[in-house]
């Protein structure tokens, strides 16, 4: 699959998230300044990540930059679904390739604003002869009034033997540093 259509099918993924939600802004209740969420919003993030890999992976670290959408359904509960690109760098530089997770997820805001998190997708390669990642997340994280979200998360790879960039199954311990927008 050449790298433009990997491109444009991520694109369509995230365009279906878009249009796909049945979003009624008549529906949403408003806050006033000194109450606090109770629910039905919707965010978008836009998020920077880094991580380092396990010294016994052919990886070294990784970066990337994401968007992610959030819907909280309850002031406790949010489905998530998130896009973006993301460089892996091989120890020795024996590898090195980027790709474009694709994720869907779930955020449960155990105390106040601090949440565990839980997604699972996949990875587009984005070089000749790559082939899809599968990729899960788990991890917690601190979400300020302010809109300043930072995470902490193990994302885990299984790669398809078959691709030009095959690397065993590894993954990475990661941060990541956003900025939520309410809608």
């Amino acid at each position: 699959m050449k790298t433009i259509t990997k491109f444009f099918a991520a694109a369509l993924v995230a365009g279906a998230v878009f249009t796909g939600s049945n979003l009624n802004a008549q529906t949403m209740t408003t806050m006033d300044a000194g109450s606090t969420n109770n629910g039905m919003a919707f965010k978008v993030g836009v998020g920077l990540n880094g991580g380092l890999f396990k010294k016994s992976s052919p990886m070294e670290y990784a970066y990337g930059a994401d968007l992610k959408l959030q819907w909280d359904l309850t002031k406790d509960v949010a489905i998530t679904a998130s896009g973006g690109y993301t460089k892996l760098k091989g120890r020795n530089n024996s590898l090195d390739f980027g790709f474009i997770p694709a994720k869907g997820g779930v955020k449960v805001f155990a105390i106040e604003r601090m949440y565990l998190s839980a997604e699972a997708g996949a990875g587009f390669g984005i070089e000749d002869g790559a082939k899809t990642n599968f990729i899960y997340t788990g991890g917690l994280g601190y979400e300020w009034d302010n809109g300043l979200d930072i995470g902490a998360r193990y994302e885990g790879y299984v790669n398809d033997v078959a691709s030009t960039t095959y690397f065993r199954k590894t993954g990475q311990f990661a941060l990541r540093i956003a900025y939520n927008f309410k809608l």
